[in-house]
């Protein structure tokens, strides 16, 4: 039994072996020459990292960046509307919405809506 078993796994890999180096002959990639004048122009145009002095790689920017004076203009703008942190003291950001209502008129309502059965009592 176990002779047979083992045939049968030696003629399996075999198959196997055959198919997949039958496969190997016909694959239809890049050629060697096509791979390496991809290399020379992404040298060229210096998109490989030489190292780790340059990574990450520095993409020219697009379009026409913003002065000086705009990004300080922008930046001035932000810390009066208090849209800036500035460390973790000020964080969770506290809301400039003020309420409309008084405190006593909040609980006037809530006391209505319990009375009416809309709301469940607030343990103190």
């Amino acid at each position: 039994m176990k002779t047979l078993v083992g045939g049968l796994m030696l003629s399996l890999s075999l198959v196997a072996g055959a198919a997949q180096a039958n496969s190997a002959d016909t694959f239809e990639g890049k050629t060697r020459a096509q791979v390496l004048a991809e290399l020379q122009d992404a040298r060229a145009l210096g998109l490989l990292s030489n190292g780790e002095l340059d990574y990450p790689p520095v993409f020219p920017s697009s379009g026409n960046p913003k002065s000086r004076q705009t990004v300080l203009a922008e930046l001035a703008e932000a810390r009066e509307a208090g849209k800036l942190s500035v460390g973790e003291l000020d964080y969770p950001p506290v809301s400039t919405v003020r309420s409309s209502k008084a405190r006593e008129q909040v609980h006037a309502e809530l006391a209505a809506y319990v009375a009416a059965g809309l709301a469940q009592p607030v343990p103190h």
